[in-house]
């Protein structure tokens, strides 16, 4: 099963499950209802309308109010190669946010911010919180994940080093494309091992695993848990496998007209076009 988001003739947001083929969605829920039980939706087939995926407009299937916590520096390789190289990991994961609205979708085109030299692509999985989580066990949070996506953390890299904070490099317009969520009964679990790939234009310039992150899923959501409470619709991005475009000699970065993919076992394929920054500012 892979669930987006839909929007038919500008109304609210639903959730659809499409088909094998990608040519039909069928309807799940509204948003708001599907997250009030999304383990029960994704345990049962679908029984909505179908409709052809031409008449519908792909949305994240997102909750507005979600939060998006993202993990830093999670791959042994990815903390070598740039900024923090030579020093120790911590014992606590690096965490920062994204707003939803810096979210989008597989196809979307993603702009140049006019100060950058180009963007820096970050291929990574995404998990779903599916259940309320306050003080929770790792095998508690584990549990607790209703899907996974692949992701992009595509990444303002001047905008993030202005400050100590990352927050202004992360959250550019439509710079975190979600490809369709993916049930974690399908997917199983990421300490297992599902290969990320990244490439730039059909150039592979990204190839980890995510059994070489340092700090699993369930714990991280259980060590947040522990200062604020998870809701159902919550994100975490895991981070990044080594290969990113500002750690390379030269640097290499996203420029318009590139293509950027990321490619994850079991979840699937993002693709998505650069652009000038023109394109943002007609969007405005």
């Amino acid at each position: 099963m892979r669930i987006a988001g839909i929007r038919r003739n500008g109304g609210p947001v639903e959730v659809a499950s499409l088909s094998p083929d990608g040519t039909e969605v069928t309807v799940v829920a509204p948003l708001e209802r599907f997250w009030e039980d999304a383990p029960g939706f994704l345990s049962r087939e679908p029984g909505g309308e179908s409709v052809p995926a031409a008449d519908v407009t792909f949305v994240p299937p997102v909750l507005p109010g979600a939060r998006v916590i993202c993990i830093g520096l999670n791959y042994l390789k990815h903390a070598a190669e740039g900024s923090f190289a030579g020093q120790d990991l911590p014992p606590h994961p690096t965490l920062f946010a994204r707003w939803t609205r810096s979210l989008t979708v597989d196809g979307a085109p993603v702009p140049v911010p006019p100060d950058e030299d180009g963007l820096d692509w970050e291929g990574e999985v995404v998990a779903y919180v599916g259940a309320t989580l306050v003080d929770a066990t790792p095998d508690e949070a584990l549990a607790a994940v209703a899907g996974y996506s692949v992701f992009n953390d595509i990444t303002s890299r001047r905008a993030q080093k202005l400050t100590s904070q990352w927050i202004l490099g992360k959250n550019g317009d439509n710079s975190g494309p979600l490809g369709p969520l993916v049930p974690a009964a399908e997917v199983g679990d990421l300490r297992d091992g599902l290969r990320v790939r990244t490439r730039v234009n059909g150039e592979v310039v990204q190839d980890g695993s995510t059994d070489e992150m340092v700090y699993t899923v369930g714990d991280t959501l259980s060590l947040i848990s522990r200062t604020f409470t998870l809701r159902p619709g919550d994100l975490l991005a895991t981070g990044t496998p080594a290969g990113v475009g500002y750690a390379r000699t030269p640097p290499w970065l996203l420029q318009p007209g590139d293509v950027v993919e990321v490619e994850v076992d079991r979840l699937g394929t993002l693709r998505n076009p650069i652009v000038g920054n023109d394109a943002r500012l007609r969007r405005a």
